[in-house]
């Protein structure tokens, strides 16, 4: 059987066009979602992944209409492989598992998601430098503010009093109080 699995990622989108496609394409059973391709929970797509078995093949308009995540993609693309379903892209004719080439194919879609994580950390790290060269402070918010440190730190090292108790004027733990720096 040919499956056919459509998605737009809002209400407000159109499903016409791809429907149309997959319809052109020959599916004889079209599923679709109308969520974000982010979102690995789509109801119609984990019904598509239950009832495609051996020798069906699974038609998409393009690859991110299945997966915007390359990772996400490169599972789904496996475990179809894997239940002996072959994949389509009408838009990538290079996404075709049901060729000779499958397995350059999947190689391919895991170099790219090895390519998209590393560049997302790159990323995820130059904007942590940026922030931090722009002043922004990480982790949680202090819980006592500067004036109130020095108080308790001057409290807990000339007056001699215990962490404890001074924990408990702040309404914080004594481990609070111990690690302020001298």
């Amino acid at each position: 059987m040919i499956f056919g699995y459509a998605r737009v990622s809002t209400n407000a989108q159109d499903l016409a066009t791809q429907i149309g496609q997959l319809e052109a394409a020959g599916c004889e059973r079209i599923l679709h979602d109308k969520l974000s391709g982010l979102n690995t929970q789509r109801p119609q797509l984990k019904k598509l992944l239950e009832a495609v078995g051996r020798g069906d093949t699974v038609i998409i308009p393009a690859t991110d209409r299945l997966s915007r995540d390359t990772a996400d993609l490169l599972t789904i693309a496996r475990d179809l492989k894997a239940a002996g379903v072959g994949l389509r892209s009408i838009a990538e004719p290079i996404i075709d598992t049901t060729s000779d080439l499958a397995n350059v194919v999947l190689a391919v879609l895991g170099l790219a998601a090895k390519l998209e994580h590393k560049r997302l950390r790159e990323w995820t790290a130059a904007g942590r430098a940026k922030a931090k060269a722009d002043g922004v402070k990480f982790g949680p918010k202090p819980k006592l503010t500067l004036h109130q440190q020095r108080e308790a730190i001057s409290r807990r090292d000339i007056d001699g009093e215990s962490p404890a108790s001074i924990g408990r004027s702040f309404n914080v733990s004594r481990q609070t109080i111990s690690r302020l720096a001298k």
